[in-house]
């Protein structure tokens, strides 16, 4: 689950990393408020969703005098923006975060994040900050310095004074930084994070350093532990099916393609999806109903798929392990009837009861192509979803 950059810096400045004040504004009544209570002359105004490249989109501006602010709020409030990350779909701007300009010396990067390779949280620092790491690490690895959490959740002494030469602090900075990187670590373990960044984090003339931006990504399955966290899920940063689909449980990503997939498992997910491919189509979603699947959760499927109007064939690959194929066959079939499915239905069930469930299926007396196999399953919705597109 992403946060966003206020949500973020907040949960930074609880831990004691340096944060500027910062007041986040959706309306321009709140920005006439904000700007009597604090009396800036100038601010940032930065666009508040779920995606990186907010300054080249032209998401970020200076506003130099209290007019010019109002006017940037007024530009950006509600303003649709395309960055790499959103896709050509774009994000819109609800929330607008409001920062005094801070003067900058220096910009540096800091993050934390899992690594798949070394199985284990790792830091990585640059002393070229504010722009993609991925480019400074493709362009200049050796502004890349990468360090493993050790296993008891904090840094060894030596690792840190290594990092501090290696970014360039010294003195007071050094200390500065060495306790911003401790507090990274805190906040990083305590909301159970896939990614936490500073970027940048700024050392002003003073040589004081400030986390000038925050990006934090925590983990959905942890999300049961973190009721707070939870509650700042945004759903307007993903799409109505999406936001749909979190609601009701259920593991869901909207794709291009015209084939909706429901199906039980991620792995089987991604393999029904595979097969579209390799025959000729395209998915139109990912869909995980859970291994678990309930006839509600199916249903929910159903209304979510059929409210995509790209999708023109619906392929349901169910394995009843925890559940029944019969009990998933009855789902099915009452979430068809309920739903008055107007396009072509394949089904195909394996596991516990699915002889049962098979029959439930033809003897239903509504058009299913019901099928034994997952490869004739795909080939049969690939074929009808071509013949209703050319319909």
């Amino acid at each position: 689950m992403h946060l966003h950059e206020f949500q973020a810096k907040q949960i930074l400045k609880d831990v004691g990393i340096p944060i500027p004040d910062f007041f986040v504004v959706a309306s321009e009544k709140d920005v006439d408020d904000l700007l009597k209570k604090t009396g800036w002359q100038s601010a940032v105004v930065k666009i508040q969703i779920h995606a990186g490249g907010r300054g080249k989109a032209g998401g970020v501006k200076l506003g130099h005098h209290p007019d010019e602010i109002r006017a940037l709020v007024r530009e950006l409030l509600g303003k649709k923006f395309i960055t790499p990350q959103t896709g050509p779909e774009g994000m819109v701007a609800h929330q607008l975060l409001i920062s005094p300009i801070i003067p900058i010396a220096h910009e540096y990067y800091l993050g934390l994040t899992i690594s798949r390779e070394l199985s284990q949280t790792i830091l990585i620092a640059s002393p070229v900050g504010g722009v993609d790491i991925e480019q400074v690490a493709s362009e200049h690895p050796s502004q890349i310095l990468t360090l493993p959490l050790p296993e008891e959740g904090q840094f060894r002494t030596y690792q840190l004074l290594r990092l501090a030469k290696f970014m360039g602090w010294n003195g007071k900075t050094a200390e500065e930084g060495i306790a911003i990187v401790k507090n990274l670590v805190l906040a990083f373990v305590g909301s159970d994070a896939n990614l936490l960044e500073i970027n940048p984090l700024i050392e002003t003339a003073e040589g004081h350093l400030i986390a000038l931006d925050a990006k934090l990504t925590v983990d959905d399955n942890a999300l049961y532990r973190q009721p707070g966290l939870k509650q700042m899920f945004d759903s307007t940063q993903i799409s109505p099916y999406e936001a749909r689909a979190v609601a009701h449980d259920l593991a869901y990503v909207a794709l291009e393609g015209d084939v909706g997939c429901m199906v039980n498992g991620a792995g089987l997910a991604m393999a029904t999806m595979d097969l579209i491919h390799f025959f000729g189509g395209e998915p139109a979603n990912f869909l995980d109903v859970g291994g678990s699947a309930s006839a509600d959760k199916v249903a929910e499927g159903f209304r979510i798929i059929l409210s995509d109007p790209k999708a023109k064939a619906i392929l349901v690959n169910i394995f009843g392990g925890i559940m029944n194929c019969d009990t998933i066959a009855e789902g099915v079939i009452a979430a068809a009837k309920d739903q008055h499915i107007g396009i072509p239905l394949v089904v195909r069930l394996e596991g516990t009861n699915v002889e049962q469930g098979r029959k439930i299926l033809e003897e239903s007396g509504l058009d299913i192509v019901n099928t034994n196999s997952l490869t004739e399953a795909a080939q049969q919705a690939v074929k009808l979803a071509k013949q209703k597109r050319g319909s």
